[in-house]
């Protein structure tokens, strides 16, 4: 992946107090742990070497979902100057699990982030024609200002970090 990609990404993360953080898939699992808060949901993840740690619930119920203070999830790729997250949509239930908790933790393959929003319009145009019917373009903690001052986490999570997998 190109250098410039992944600081523009890093830079445009920093500016919506989104945390990353880089590992590899062997140190996936430590890496991991101490984003944890209990408790913790997740969708399987697709990427070779990584997988969900057993704390971590990969098929909740409705009310775990409501519970839950963290939510883990792969993201389909990052969109690097916009600071953004794509959440594919599918059987794994990623969607909910990425909306309900009170923190979303994306991890995307270092490969997959994108340059800008034109290659991520080409992706989501290739994604759908081959099958997948939605996406969650996810830029920072969930807020809204609708009815005066700023509110975070009204629609989603109040915090998210990204872990980039490096060389994946």
């Amino acid at each position: 992946m190109s250098a410039p990609h992944i600081a523009t990404f890093e830079s445009s993360l920093d500016d919506l107090g989104v945390d990353l953080v880089r590992t590899t898939a062997g140190e996936f699992a430590s890496t991991l742990e101490p984003l944890l808060d209990a408790p913790a949901v997740g969708a399987p993840l697709p990427f070779d070497g990584v997988s969900l740690p057993e704390p971590v619930e990969t098929d909740p119920t409705i009310e775990q979902l409501d519970a839950a203070a963290t939510g883990v999830t792969a993201a389909g790729y990052g969109i690097a100057d916009y600071g953004s997250v794509v959440v594919q949509g599918g059987a794994e239930g990623a969607e909910p699990v990425s909306l309900y908790a009170d923190e979303h933790v994306a991890v995307v393959a270092e490969s997959d982030v994108l340059p800008d929003m034109d290659a991520a319009f080409d992706r989501l145009a290739a994604d759908v024609r081959s099958g997948t019917r939605q996406s969650i373009v996810a830029t920072g903690p969930s807020a809204t200002a609708d009815m005066g001052a700023l509110v975070q986490g009204a629609h989603g999570p109040m915090a998210v970090t990204v872990v980039l997998l490096e060389g994946a």
